[in-house]
């Protein structure tokens, strides 16, 4: 059976409130009526005036009183529905990860204002990116389809504009999702490199420290067992996910009481919460611009919560449960964050060595702290490299968690005809998987990463995309909806109301905001390898984008056409 999706006028029988159980409001219709929406449909009749007939053998995932062709039940490829809500839920909390977003920047709070920022930059960005996740929970709410950002781009930017907003968005989106999932693959092999080191006897004991080349061969391992989980059926996917936001929650759980209660010093908490670090050794004595560099933690680690628009093709109930699994992802990362950075904090005592690259863990601060926490108290370490390894497994699922959003996107984004060989990407098995997506999306990261073997300034470079560019992409529908459709959104079930408009201009100014904050030098003097450059990596990005835009893709790229693979 082909399914198929005409985004045409569906003619609508006057009496008729249920096709194969469905209900189906017909409030405003009547005979010979014609209402813009979605039909799917197993081979439709069209009668070439712009509807499919009146005969429907398959008929789903359709409000037919929506102008906006929401999905009513959340279907795959297959046409049926697997994720509920705590599974869509489960996807984005595990990309969110706050074991992993925190554990591998953690150096940077560190260096940045110390426990202060750490402590309060993380509800500072997590309340403005509570903003960003509103606004997109309530275009979610009408627009719930795998395409996500791009779609609601195209939706709310009007005719004119749609094609140009949704190719802007498409590209930052997806570009922005491969340098995350670089970025945690890479940060899982520095982990269990890390984790070797002080299983060896550290760096002070003669432990084993492997080359670069060791690193990236990691990452490319890592990256392709990640493929191969991806190639599973959405239903394994579903489960792994479950099992991924447990063992993220119960893990903070634990770390964040143990390690504290292992701990012979013990950090007061007046340290913890008043004492600012200054002494970065980058040349930056501004205490506004220490505490704005810091946040970079904070706000790297809770991104990827669109994983839940992506999914919604997949989940039940999509405009109600896509909103939910948004919202809750950040709600619930941002307490249990909090809760890991305050237990982990107060085991904080000596910052300049935590922050040394001549202690057992070579500078890594977390490992650090777990490993001195066990080997001060009971005279081996062991027991903090077992900690490790708790969130070497978290940092493990939240790769292949960004993984299966990245397929997700490059699935839609090539199903719509906006990438090279599109044909090809959005094709799917048997177990109706975009496997070839999955496969280009590691294979892009493995790419990126590449980079590193060079200079691990143009690493850092390129996955500060990562937190930048995946903003951007989130900015954009959101700067639609109160813009351009201030006037024209119609709300699905979850809704802001008239607070619609004041979040939606908090969350475009925020990301306004910290596009530039996290674009300014973070060392001085300013040198070839001091320089940040993220805005070179976004700038270049932007050019790119523009360059294929003007020179071909405009003569054909219309937006998105279809909401449903064949």
């Amino acid at each position: 059976m082909s399914t198929f999706c005409f985004t045409r006028w569906v003619l609508v029988k006057k009496g008729q409130t249920h096709v194969l159980g469905l209900q189906i409001d017909i409030m405003h219709f009547s005979i010979g009526n014609a209402i813009p929406g979605c039909l799917y449909g197993d081979n439709p009749k069209d009668n070439g005036e712009g509807n499919g007939g009146d005969r429907f053998d398959h008929l789903v995932d359709i409000y037919a009183w929506n102008p906006h062709c929401r999905y009513f039940d959340g279907l795959g490829p297959s046409g049926t529905s697997i994720m509920r809500v705590f599974s869509n839920f489960a996807i984005s909390f595990s990309i969110i990860s706050v074991l992993t977003g925190i554990t591998t920047t953690y150096n940077t709070g560190l260096r940045f204002g110390g426990t202060v920022t750490l402590v309060y930059g993380w509800f500072v960005a997590g309340a403005f990116t509570m903003c960003v996740g509103l606004s997109m929970a309530e275009i979610c709410s009408s627009y719930p389809t795998s395409g996500g950002l791009y779609y609601w781009s195209a939706m709310l930017a009007g005719p004119r504009w749609a094609p140009l907003a949704s190719w802007m968005t498409g590209w930052f989106n997806i570009v922005g999702q491969w340098a995350v999932t670089a970025s945690i693959d890479f940060s899982l092999a520095q982990l269990i490199q890390v984790i070797v080191l002080l299983s060896t006897g550290g760096k002070n004991g003669g432990g084993y420290q492997g080359s670069d080349y060791v690193l990236i061969g990691l990452h490319g391992g890592i990256l392709f067992i990640h493929a191969l989980l991806n190639s599973l059926p959405i239903s394994v996917l579903s489960f792994i996910g479950q099992l991924a936001a447990l063992w993220n929650l119960l893990g903070v759980v634990v770390l964040m009481i143990l390690i504290p209660l292992v701990s012979t010093g013990r950090a007061t908490t007046h340290f913890v919460f008043t004492n600012f670090n200054t002494d970065n050794g980058l040349g930056i004595t501004s205490y506004a611009y220490i505490f704005v560099l810091g946040l970079l933690m904070s706000q790297y680690t809770i991104t990827g919560y669109d994983a839940s628009a992506h999914m919604t093709e997949e989940t039940i109930d999509a405009d109600k449960n896509g909103p939910r699994g948004i919202i809750s992802a950040i709600g619930i990362s941002i307490l249990f964050g909090w809760g890991y950075i305050l237990g982990i904090s107060y085991a904080v005592t000596d910052i300049p060595y935590l922050l040394s690259e001549t202690n057992d863990s070579g500078g890594y601060a977390i490992a650090e702290i777990f490993y001195l926490a066990f080997k001060n108290r009971f005279g081996s370490g062991t027991g903090g490299i077992v900690c490790l390894g708790i969130v070497a497994v978290a940092v493990f699922f939240c790769g292949m968690s960004s993984v299966t959003s990245n397929s997700r996107m490059a699935y839609a984004f090539s199903r719509d005809g906006a990438m090279p060989l599109s044909s090809l990407w959005h094709k799917v098995n048997s177990r109706e998987v975009p496997i070839n997506a999955v496969w280009l999306s590691v294979s892009i990261s493995f790419c990126m990463a590449l980079t590193s073997l060079g200079s691990i300034v143009a690493f850092q470079a390129m996955v500060s995309i990562a937190t930048i560019g995946l903003y951007i992409a989130y900015a954009i529908p959101i700067l639609l909806r109160v813009t351009l459709s201030r006037k024209t959104f119609v709300a699905g079930p979850f809704s802001l109301g008239k607070y619609g408009m004041v979040v939606g201009w908090v969350a475009v100014l925020w990301v306004a905001t910290i596009s530039v904050l996290f674009s300014l030098p973070v060392a001085y003097p300013i040198t070839a390898e001091t320089l940040n450059y993220t805005p070179v990596a976004v700038a270049g990005v932007l050019a790119i984008i523009l360059s294929y835009w003007v020179l071909s893709a405009h003569h054909w790229f219309t937006g998105p056409v279809s909401n449903i693979l064949s």
